[in-house]
């Protein structure tokens, strides 16, 4: 496998600082790092982002994440490793990747489900994770960046 170039944003350098900014603002939202690990990797499953998919597990390796939690993600709604607040965040993350799979995107029972565990600026945070991470799927996706092969 070959990257078709390089990621644009390294391409462009002006604008990384400007995504890894928007980052780092979600970060301070006051999610647990955690939530966030795994809001973005399985933002990064669905959209199929090896690249991201391997960072991903590599950072929330990092964070004291474990194997377990992990490799369930994908299958969040039947494994009981997860919390009530980790479960709503990752339903809005599908919800909020996957656009166009109905009409009302985001529903307000998952919306209000995120709502029952997170205050405005928590859900902030979440909403600029999921959204920064869905911009970095599709600029690795689309250039075919490789898994394991840093910038």
């Amino acid at each position: 496998m070959q990257a078709r170039m390089q990621n644009p944003a390294v391409v462009i350098p002006e604008a990384m600082p400007a995504i890894l900014d928007v980052l780092k603002a979600a970060k301070k939202g006051g999610v647990p790092d955690a939530t966030l690990e795994l809001v973005h990797l399985r933002v990064s499953q669905i959209n199929g982002c090896s690249a991201c998919v391997d960072g991903g597990v590599r950072s929330a390796k990092k964070a004291g994440e474990g194997d377990e939690r992990l490799f369930a993600v994908s299958a969040w709604r039947e494994a009981p490793y997860f919390t009530d607040a980790e479960r709503a965040a990752l339903a809005l993350a599908e919800a909020a990747t996957r656009l166009a799979d109905r009409s009302d995107p985001v529903p307000d029972e998952i919306w209000d489900a995120a709502a029952a565990h997170y205050d405005e600026r928590q859900l902030a945070g979440l909403v600029l994770m999921i959204g920064t991470t869905n911009l970095f799927n599709r600029l690795n996706a689309t250039t075919r960046q490789i898994a394991g092969v840093g910038w």
